[in-house]
């Protein structure tokens, strides 16, 4: 029997699910939890924990195409909550999967290149601290940004 890795991904907003992803299984439709998840070829990445337990942060990659485009600024606009299971699974068996991690965030950036499409998870709760995550400085935050790296912040 081979095992492999999959990753199973819900896209919420203030609690309504708008979005269920799979990444192995492609051009099907998949059953995990009672609910059903399309297949798009997206990747989950950067999942760590140090030594001290703080997590860090991850990346979902995506392919970059108009759709996907504007559900993803639409997601970064609205701060919507990402929930990826990473699983494994059986090739063979669509019905059987086992959880080996549940990352669940907010998404809180996000940039394109010519093909690829990357949103940004931060953590909810730094586990040691128990400090909400640090606020990234935004244009929308404190305007233009400066073009010169002689940049003091006060």
């Amino acid at each position: 029997m081979e095992l492999a890795l999959g990753n199973f991904l819900i896209l919420t907003e203030r609690g309504n699910v708008k979005q269920r992803f799979q990444n192995f299984f492609i051009n099907q439709t998949i059953v995990y939890e009672g609910n059903q998840f399309g297949f798009l070829p997206f990747g989950f990445s950067g999942v760590t924990i140090n030594r001290t337990g703080d997590n860090t942060e991850a990346d979902l990659v995506f392919p970059n195409n108009a759709l996907s485009r504007n559900w993803a600024v639409e997601a970064l606009d609205k701060r919507w909550l990402a929930q990826v299971d990473v699983v494994l699974l059986n090739p063979d068996d669509a019905t059987s999967f086992d959880r080996v991690h549940r990352y669940v965030s907010m998404i809180s950036g996000g940039a394109w290149r010519e093909a690829e499409l990357s949103l940004t998870l931060n953590t909810v709760l730094d586990a040691v601290g128990a400090d909400a995550p640090q606020r990234r400085l935004t244009q929308r935050l404190i305007g233009n940004i400066p073009t010169t790296a002689n940049v003091r912040l006060q």
